[in-house]
């Protein structure tokens, strides 16, 4: 009786079908990541509330008392 070995990943990897070590075959992946590229598109595309922007502005602004003691020394 032939003794069977178990297959290494690139013994196993011939058509796209085929159980990947993660378990998703090819198909499974490409389906999840276009769905996901779809979702994010979709929230891109909202762009970002005038309230978050604001913020972010007065982030990167420098705060005014910071600013006036630079010119004091």
């Amino acid at each position: 009786m032939k003794e069977l070995k178990p297959q290494t990943g690139a013994q196993n990897a011939g058509t796209s079908r085929e159980k990947r070590p993660g378990g998703l075959n090819a198909e499974i992946q490409a389906r999840i990541g276009h769905q996901l590229r779809s979702m994010y598109d979709d929230v891109v595309r909202q762009g970002v509330p005038d309230r978050f922007a604001e913020l972010v502005r007065k982030l990167d602004d420098p705060p005014v008392a910071d600013s006036k003691m630079e010119g004091t020394d």
